[in-house]
């Protein structure tokens, strides 16, 4: 929580004044972030639910396109539906939300050639992009509010992709790409360390 209020400016008391390296607390939430797998089931409060999608899209996009799009469910009666034959079941009922990370894959908007143009709707190729980033910060701000989730793949598998877009009732346009179960747990789960200087390559590979 403390990484949280540094964060997303939730701090309400003035303290002593203790110099904060910000980029400590920045690398630490990034280093610290991992894939929790089980939760206590506690709701989520609003406020936090609305930073941590606050947080997503701040993602950066192509051409400012954002064509995130984002579904928080709560009610777990309709996890069987939306999420039929999933292998991730125990997560989700578990956890405390499940926000379903989906993605216009389409632009509707002038072009380049012509930007004081009529709007043209065609395909935006650079979708997956977006999301995915905008996915990754939705993680590191769970991981600031010492909350737990995992980034299980809707997208690109059609019997995973298809109960939850006729569930959500989505668009033609639009795809679920990531669900994502979110929640409090018991701390058990720890962070990989990732780090391999063998898969760095300075001025050519």
């Amino acid at each position: 929580m403390a990484a949280a209020a540094m964060l997303f400016g939730a701090c309400c008391e003035k303290q002593e004044a203790t110099p904060v390296n910000t980029a400590d607390v920045v690398m630490q939430n990034i280093l610290n972030r991992k894939s929790v797998r089980s939760y206590n089931g506690e709701a989520i409060p609003d406020t936090v639910m609305q930073n941590i999608l606050r947080a997503a899209m701040s993602a950066p996009t192509g051409m400012d396109i954002r064509p995130w799009q984002f579904v928080v469910l709560t009610d777990k009666s309709q996890y069987e539906t939306i999420f039929e034959g999933n292998g991730n079941m125990k997560k989700f009922m578990e956890s405390g939300a499940i926000v379903v990370v989906c993605a216009d894959t389409t632009v509707t908007r002038p072009t380049r050639e012509n930007p004081d143009g009529p709007a043209v709707t065609s395909p935006n190729p650079m979708w997956r992009d977006d999301v995915a980033a905008a996915t990754e910060n939705l993680l590191l701000a769970v991981e600031a509010y010492g909350l737990g989730a995992c980034w299980t793949a809707c997208y690109p598998f059609p019997n995973t992709m298809a109960p939850v877009k006729k569930g959500l009732g989505l668009p033609a346009e639009v795809i679920p790409y990531a669900v994502v179960p979110i929640g409090y747990h018991d701390g058990t789960a720890q962070p990989k360390d990732k780090w391999d200087p063998a898969r760095i390559h300075n001025g050519r590979w």
